[in-house]
């Protein structure tokens, strides 16, 4: 049988509430700042002012071509994966392109095309739909011209599982490596839900935060005063390598994915269960042997609705033990929002960074902690000079799909 393949990361693009560079980012996060703000957006009978976490981006800044064939979504796809393609240094020769291919996670698609497509048909002129409307609203779409723009010829992939959907799209293209389908990868997520039309959907229900006195402030994970979840947007893409190939070609390594577990709760559709979160944490540790005291940060879901956090936690110490009082545990949601589809990758790629900044992020705004909720959520601002060798991103998702992604320095 052959040995299975190392696979790791070598570049990072990241599009988000907090910056469109992954150091910018990074630095955002380990202040505490939020990306959260009023978002006003129109409908037909006016104007509705929401919560949620945008995303400054100019398209101009990204494409020198047009962009109206392109929904947000894709748009923030095609600008994180240029950055992660540049960012790994790689040059994509014909002979690897053919073994390189891409897969992306997104949970709601293009919401910006479709919202769009449905004020034309209901509102305005059902007879006058735009040519090029399933092309743009497919989601696939965003995989299809990412593998377009780089000459892809491997597998062409796309994922999608609600808030997990990301965190598979790059589970399942490590596995592409690791058994030797592929040899390099561009894979991650994105999500663009900021929509009068998806605001409404979710306000129905009645699971977004209540807006606080400082809007910045209205995501709280792990507090008792939390309400629940504020939507964001955007987009992070990683390059995945084999390892020897990555090393022979001196490729800077952000690390190496040591782990991948995925398992469905198959019990509700929307409630989470400790058992399905606890028994995915221990899948991923298992595929990579990794011993419950080598993980030093775990990058939880926490979205700040009340099942989610309590269970989480009680996952965390039912897989840990009393190992889980020890690792820092953080949810970042707090700063950048809820990406849906895209939170995952956006959330693997902020545990790397801790291991490239040697530092841990925090949990932003927690300010009464549930006593239900007594990890070590490092509230406030980001620890720095940390000891961080191996980090843990945990996704988990309506429709009962969960995910984790483990990370080892190399």
């Amino acid at each position: 049988m052959t040995e299975p393949r190392r696979v790791v990361v070598t570049g990072l693009g990241v599009i988000s509430p907090l910056g469109n560079d992954p150091d910018t980012m990074f630095s955002a996060l380990m202040e505490g700042r939020s990306g959260i703000r009023e978002i006003v957006t129109q409908g037909s009978k006016g104007q509705h002012t929401s919560i949620g976490a945008s995303v400054d981006f100019d398209p101009a800044h990204y494409f020198q071509q047009r962009t109206d064939h392109l929904d947000r979504v894709s748009q923030f796809t095609l600008a994180a994966a240029a950055m992660a393609v540049k960012d790994a240094g790689i040059e994509l020769t014909a002979e690897k392109r053919n073994r390189a291919g891409v897969s992306v996670g997104t949970g709601m698609g293009a919401s910006n095309a479709l919202e769009e497509t449905f004020a034309q048909l209901l509102l305005r002129d059902p007879d006058r739909v735009k040519p090029l409307t399933v092309l743009k609203v497919m989601n696939n779409a965003s995989a299809g011209h990412v593998a377009i723009q780089y000459g892809l010829g491997g597998p062409d992939l796309t994922y999608s599982c609600a808030c997990s959907s990301s965190s598979v799209s790059i589970g399942e293209a490590f596995r592409q490596i690791r058994h030797g389908y592929a040899d390099v990868m561009i894979a991650g997520g994105a999500e663009a839900p900021l929509t009068f039309g998806f605001f409404k959907a979710w306000e129905a229900m009645h699971i977004l935060a209540i807006p606080a006195s400082d809007p910045s402030a209205s995501c709280r994970p792990f507090a008792k005063t939390r309400t629940g979840l504020v939507l964001g947007e955007g987009a992070a893409m990683v390059t995945l390598e084999e390892r020897e190939a990555a090393i022979a070609r001196g490729a800077r390594i952000y690390a190496e994915i040591a782990g991948y577990g995925s398992s469905n709760d198959y019990q509700h559709i929307t409630k989470p269960s400790v058992e399905g979160q606890a028994r995915t944490i221990t899948l991923a540790l298992e595929d990579g042997g990794i011993a419950a005291g080598e993980v030093d940060y775990v990058n939880a879901h926490g979205t700040a609705t009340v099942l989610n956090d309590v269970t989480e936690t009680r996952a965390i110490k039912k897989v840990f033990g009393d190992r889980a009082y020890e690792i820092p545990v953080t949810s970042t949601k707090s700063m950048h929002g809820h990406l849906l589809g895209g939170a995952g990758a956006l959330e693997f790629a902020i545990a790397l960074l801790a291991i490239k900044h040697q530092a841990i992020p925090p949990t932003a705004h927690l300010d009464v902690p549930d006593p239900e909720c007594d990890l070590d959520y490092v509230p406030g601002v980001g620890r720095p000079d940390q000891n961080v060798r191996c980090v843990m991103s945990n996704s988990f998702a309506f429709g009962g799909t969960n995910a984790v992604l483990i990370a080892k320095a190399v």
